[in-house]
């Protein structure tokens, strides 16, 4: 009898135990479930912000909306958004060009040198990157990523501004150099470019009936490269 009685309180303990963890699986589970409803409705939220926002939005954005920086990596982690650098976020890099996608991530910049020359159609072989040009004092880190391929050419604040102008290109509106400032810049940089590009640019400059030479010299006297407008450019006018 002594045996049984011991069986059965061990039954009756195994029984209890038993119970006990499917009320705490059951407890772990609906955590778990609200966590995933929790979690939907968050990114709900954070796609309702791309959205509203050109697609594109800021980590700055949703801190705002409330939404913890962690949540954020786990979203990116699990692929549901996308990083496209640092402090910037979207989904579906592939819903936008190159273009878009420069356009709204640097709106201070201008488009200068191969880009500016693409552009204008003074060069017939597209950038390997985007040539742009933003003040020497913005943070080197925002040009960190991996597409597109952005290559800055830090200026001067005083000299940022001088012949800027706006172009619609790609579809997209871009702050640029106008046509005059670009070629002193050209002239300036020559080293840098490709040989090809930088012939191609100053016979497109000459044959343009659109042409402003008076603005050309003018920005020739800023840039510093007045001779080389006159031995290069002023024999063929």
């Amino acid at each position: 009898g002594e045996n049984l009685s011991l069986l059965d309180m061990y039954n009756k303990s195994l029984l209890e135990a038993i119970y006990a963890i499917y009320e705490v699986n059951k407890i772990l589970y609906k955590d778990k479930d609200r966590d995933i409803l929790n979690a939907e409705k968050i990114l709900e939220k954070v796609i309702q912000c791309i959205d509203e926002n050109g697609g594109i939005v800021k980590k700055e954005q949703l801190s705002d909306l409330g939404i913890d920086y962690r949540r954020i990596l786990d979203f990116v982690d699990r692929k549901e958004i996308i990083r496209i650098k640092n402090g910037y976020y979207t989904y579906g890099v592939d819903r936008f060009s190159e273009e878009e996608l420069v356009a709204k991530l640097f709106p201070d910049g201008l488009l200068c040198m191969e880009s500016a020359l693409y552009a204008y159609g003074y060069i017939s072989r597209k950038p390997y990157g985007f040539t742009i040009a933003v003040d020497k004092n913005t943070s080197k880190s925002r040009f960190k990523l991996d597409y597109p391929k952005v290559i800055p050419y830090y200026t001067e604040p005083e000299s940022l501004k001088i012949g800027a102008t706006s172009i619609n290109y790609a579809g997209c509106q871009f702050q640029i150099y106008d046509k005059e400032r670009v070629i002193c810049d050209c002239l300036k940089y020559e080293s840098k470019m490709d040989r090809m590009d930088f012939k191609e640019a100053i016979q497109s400059y000459i044959k343009d009936e659109d042409k402003d030479i008076s603005a050309l010299m003018e920005y020739a006297r800023d840039r510093k490269v007045v001779k080389k407008v006159q031995s290069l450019i002023g024999v063929w006018l």
